[in-house]
């Protein structure tokens, strides 16, 4: 049950803290509107991601269990590219600045479609967050609610605690911004060797195991 609740919970800390098109809203809404009217922006992941979620969990079901170990692999070897981009933002930080827009939505439903049009919800349900859910469910739904849960609970909170310091002036500093992209690229870096070494394992352990079966039937034709 805690390995669930930790990989929800450091996948949404880590997808929180990167620089992106919705931390770029809060931004722009912050500036304009102050942090208490942007405060329930926050919440837009939690709207946005249903339907993308449904839909890969939907075809994830169908595909086999050698696939979805695949596509952990890949999920893995997405989240260490992640972490090796955010490593070198973090070392170039002086060229990395989190753009201002001149204009921005300004209800939480406009917020949503911001976070639809981002193409990491869309990497993460199918690479990662999918394939981890569907390996919960196998144990007992109530470890993928448990890890959907912890997601989206810390998305929302590192959300609306970047918010505050967004309008404390807190996190417009640069050497606040930058700590956070290590922060970010770390835990990345963790999550990518984890779902890296547990897809090798079931890949190895199913190779391993179609190959002693062709051996034992081959045995007796050799005798």
């Amino acid at each position: 049950m805690l390995r669930y609740l930790l990989i929800g919970a450091s996948f949404a800390l880590a997808a929180g803290l990167q620089p992106g098109p919705l931390q770029a809203f809060f931004l722009s809404r912050v500036t304009k509107d102050g942090w208490q009217r942007t405060l329930p922006a926050a919440f837009a992941p939690l709207i946005s991601d249903g339907p993308i979620a449904l839909a890969a969990l939907t075809l994830l079901s169908y595909l086999p269990d050698g696939f979805r170990d695949l596509l952990q692999l890949a999920g893995g070897m997405l989240l260490l590219f992640f972490a090796w981009s955010s490593l070198r933002d973090w070392k170039n930080y002086q060229e990395i600045e989190m753009e201002e827009p001149q204009s921005g939505p300004k209800t939480i439903l406009q917020a949503t479609l911001v976070n639809l049009l981002n193409p990491n919800s869309y990497l993460g349900w199918s690479l990662v967050l999918g394939p981890a859910v569907l390996a919960a469910w196998d144990e007992g739904p109530r470890f993928a609610v448990l890890l959907i849960s912890s997601f989206y609970f810390t998305m929302i909170s590192i959300s609306m605690i970047l918010i505050i310091l967004m309008g404390k002036t807190l996190l417009l500093r640069s050497e606040a911004r930058r700590s956070l992209l290590l922060i970010s690229a770390l835990l990345l870096a963790g999550l990518g060797i984890y779902f890296i070494s547990l897809a090798g394992w079931n890949l190895a352990g199913k190779y391993l195991s179609e190959a002693a079966n062709q051996l034992y039937l081959f045995i007796p034709l050799r005798f």
